[in-house]
């Protein structure tokens, strides 16, 4: 996989009313999880929905480095053969995560109770984002780990022959360090247990147990949860239905909301509970967003909804919904740009550390347009519509979630929004322009100062 490519900028002009009928792509976090329970189980597992971003292809390459056979027939049907846990092959080169960092941190956590070598490697971006969280409890679990200063890519590991279970209660609330662990206690003798200080998306368990591994959860006193895992376990093959993830369409819905006269529905939406704190922020904020025909897929539960646009008002994000939403901050962030009053957002530390400084990014990108804000280490405050918006030129940083949600800005600003890539959008949501512009959006090829194209 290359790390390297030719910037593609991009400009979004003021569009009229957004008008359609779609459905976006399959939820990243299962496409991820279900090409490694599929390679982690004993037989063939079958994929409908995959997400076939960048990211996700990186995990199927990966995994068949590690010995899944893994097939795409001609319907679009992703075929897992797998070898069960305690069956991973060492690979014979290093296996390259590209910007992934739930693949890179899922995957270390599968493969350090396996008594195999790996080396990991990804792109610039994911080569700066810190892995110590992941790493730390797999030391304790016996996986041997050689890695430069900070717990950074490339790194390598050695599995432990003879894993340790160990009782984790994580620092931060991370879906993905909890993940990683339960991964590892699969081929752990006895029971781990895992502490989470807030609920965080729970794909992992549920994945787990419909896969027939022996896991337990159940809440605590403080809102958190206890999570049981005991091994080893043999994993029996699933069929797979990914529903559309919530995270992609929130740039859609956010699209509507802020472009007048807007009207569109999302088919077969995720709605795990873990997933759904914007579109609880969006309603609270005065969204016309309903959702219909609820019902269970493949033990995650979906539906259909449709938005309109609507006049939005600022509101308070507590901390605690963070959790379930994190990676929809950057989209929040433009419908708070055009909301009436005050939006803030609390607890956002762990923006900090995803593909770019996200909140960092994203105050960067309110001020190359021209909208009022204060950013402070763990909270944002963005004043709604003081001034007119639009006319920088934003910095993606390599970061997919910032390319998507100031271009959604332009589509609905007083002036053009440019943003200066446009290449990493391809890792989780490779339809974007293509599906935005049947809906009604405008987007224009961008040259950037200094650059030729």
């Amino acid at each position: 996989m290359s790390h390297s490519s030719t910037p593609v900028p991009l400009t979004a002009s003021a569009s009229s009313a957004l008008r359609g009928h779609v459905r976006v792509p399959g939820d990243k976090s299962i496409s991820h999880r279900s090409l490694m329970l599929g390679t982690l189980a004993v037989g063939e597992t079958t994929i409908s929905g995959l997400l076939e971003g960048a990211d996700v292809l990186a995990t199927a390459e990966t995994m068949r480095a590690l010995g899944a056979r893994i097939e795409r027939d001609e319907n679009g049907i992703w075929h897992v053969h797998g070898v069960g846990v305690g069956g991973l092959m060492e690979p014979a080169a290093a296996l390259d995560f590209g910007n992934s960092g739930t693949g890179a941190r899922l995957c270390l956590g599968m493969v350090g109770t396996h008594p195999i070598a790996v080396t990991a490697v990804g792109d610039a971006s994911l080569s700066r984002r810190p892995m110590g969280r992941v790493l730390g409890p797999l030391r304790r679990m016996g996986t041997e780990v050689v890695a430069r200063a900070g717990d950074r890519l490339p790194l390598s590991i050695r599995g432990a022959e003879t894993p340790i279970p160990i009782e984790y209660r994580l620092p931060i609330a991370s879906a993905q360090v909890k993940s990683a662990i339960l991964l590892a206690a699969l081929n752990t003798q006895g029971t781990t247990t895992v502490f989470e200080p807030t609920a965080t998306r729970d794909h992992t368990e549920r994945m787990l147990k419909g896969f027939g591994a022996a896991i337990e959860v159940e809440p605590d006193q403080n809102g958190g949860r206890v999570i049981r895992i005991h091994g080893p376990v043999e994993l029996k093959p699933q069929d797979v239905a990914v529903p559309a993830d919530p995270s992609s369409a929130a740039f859609l819905i956010i699209a509507s909301l802020i472009i007048p006269g807007s009207e569109i529905s999302i088919d077969n939406v995720m709605l795990n509970p873990t997933r759904t704190g914007l579109f609880d922020t969006l309603i609270e904020m005065g969204a016309d967003l309903t959702i219909s025909n609820r019902r269970l897929s493949g033990g995650e539960p979906v539906g259909d909804i449709t938005v309109r646009s609507s006049r939005l008002r600022g509101v308070t994000v507590p901390a605690s919904r963070a959790p379930s939403m994190i990676d929809e901050y950057p989209a929040l962030s433009v419908a708070a740009a055009f909301a009436e009053g005050e939006t803030v957002m609390e607890g956002l530390a762990e923006l900090r550390v995803k593909e770019s400084d996200r909140l960092a990014a994203v105050a960067a990108g309110l001020v190359a347009n021209g909208v009022d804000h204060h950013a402070g280490p763990d909270w944002l405050t963005i004043r709604g519509r003081t001034a007119p918006i639009g006319g920088g030129v934003v910095e993606t940083h390599l970061d997919h979630r910032i390319a998507m949600a100031f271009l959604v800005m332009g589509l609905a600003a007083d002036k053009p929004v440019t943003v200066d890539d446009t290449t990493m959008i391809m890792t989780s949501f490779p339809e974007f322009r293509s599906l935005m512009t049947s809906l009604g959006a405008v987007f224009s090829e961008a040259e950037l100062p200094g650059t030729r194209r």
